[in-house]
């Protein structure tokens, strides 16, 4: 496998590469689609998000020379950083090694990714005129690393890759606010002061982004997820009339993919219904509901995903195995893929991941 070996080499690791990353499609891992689907799996699924990041020693020596965007432009550095976690913790499922904002670069926003900030946004949106300025973009000419790094992983790896983006609320408020915010409140005054601005910025999200999860899937992505991290900031009310239509739209664009459509949002527990019915295959779940009630509450419907507190990584041993057991407890039918509440933190423990890893694989109810 040479981007492998040439990344161990760029490293100075002596990664030991399972034997199933070499051999053919036969010893392919399902268990993950098969859960998303709601069939029966040989155990439950399992993967993390944010599974390839600061945590890793490994991926902190990468970041030693490349920044996350140019880690993004290397296909080969990236589909590497992508396979580590798989092969570090044996989870069921790849992420696709990436960022959210990747995609509005081509559309016409200049931001950067500032280290212990985040996206910062260089021209944020203010009104009418400034949506207007945002341009539809082709991905296979604008991001085609991403594309290549969709290749490499799709011939090197065992278990099924998930391709992302971020949903257009998310998005909007950082290309609105100009980066990170906590109240949202610049966000939230456009919405409510400039609706049809709202609307069209909307709807160039939704549209764009659907179009680059349909890029991703061609390459070789086999499930899609979409993250919404903002979205729980917004009323039941308001999520219905400013955003559940272009996500509606946005899922429509992609149900002909016949992959599984993940839609994920934080604290967003009381819009779970409308994000099923936006026509999500599976919902991801964050820590603060369970999983039993949440499921119910959407009728079995769909595949649910989550939802362990990402803080209880660095808990003692004996709490972590609790509070994971306590989740898959919970679980009574197919359908289920076990993961974080949010994303893994640069304090969490490898060995700690892949102990939560043997525990979900070795569940037996």
């Amino acid at each position: 496998m040479p981007y492998l070996a040439d990344f161990c080499h760029f490293l100075g690791l002596a990664l030991a590469i399972p034997l199933q990353y070499i051999m053919s499609t036969n010893s392919f891992n399902d268990n993950f689609l098969r859960a998303c689907r709601r069939e029966k799996s040989d155990h439950i699924p399992i993967w993390f998000m944010r599974q390839a990041g600061r945590y890793q020693p490994e991926y902190r020596e990468v970041r030693k020379k490349y920044s996350l965007l140019e880690i993004c432009r290397h296909p080969e550095v990236c589909a590497n950083v992508t396979i580590l976690p798989v092969e570090q913790l044996n989870v069921d499922a790849a992420i696709l090694f990436s960022d959210i904002t990747l995609p509005i670069g081509p559309m016409g926003i200049d931001f950067d990714i500032v280290e212990n900030v985040g996206p910062v946004i260089h021209n944020p949106v203010r009104d009418a005129k400034d949506v207007d300025r945002i341009i539809s973009f082709d991905a296979e000419e604008s991001l085609p690393y991403v594309g290549e790094t969709i290749e490499i992983l799709k011939r090197e790896l065992s278990v099924p890759l998930i391709g992302f983006v971020g949903a257009p609320f998310t998005l909007a408020s950082y290309i609105i606010e100009g980066g990170p915010s906590k109240s949202y409140l610049k966000t939230k005054t456009f919405m409510y002061a400039q609706p049809v601005a709202w609307h069209k910025l909307m709807d160039k999200l939704a549209t764009e982004m659907a179009k680059y999860l349909r890029y991703q899937v061609s390459k070789g992505a086999a499930a899609v997820q979409v993250f919404d991290s903002w979205v729980g900031n917004l009323s039941i009310e308001d999520y219905r009339e400013y955003v559940y239509p272009h996500m509606v739209k946005m899922f429509s664009a992609l149900k002909d993919l016949n992959v599984p459509l993940i839609h994920f949002g934080v604290v967003s527990g009381h819009l779970l219904t409308m994000m099923k019915d936006c026509g999500a295959t599976v919902v991801g779940l964050d820590w603060r509901v369970r999983i039993d009630e949440s499921w119910k509450l959407l009728n079995y419907e769909v595949a649910v995903q989550g939802n362990l507190d990402p803080a209880i990584l660095v808990a003692p041993a004996d709490i972590v195995k609790q509070k994971t057991n306590h989740i898959l407890e919970q679980v009574d039918r197919p359908g289920f893929i076990f993961n974080l509440g949010h994303g893994i933190m640069p304090q969490a423990d490898g060995d700690t991941l892949k102990r939560i890893v043997d525990q979900v694989h070795g569940y037996k109810k």
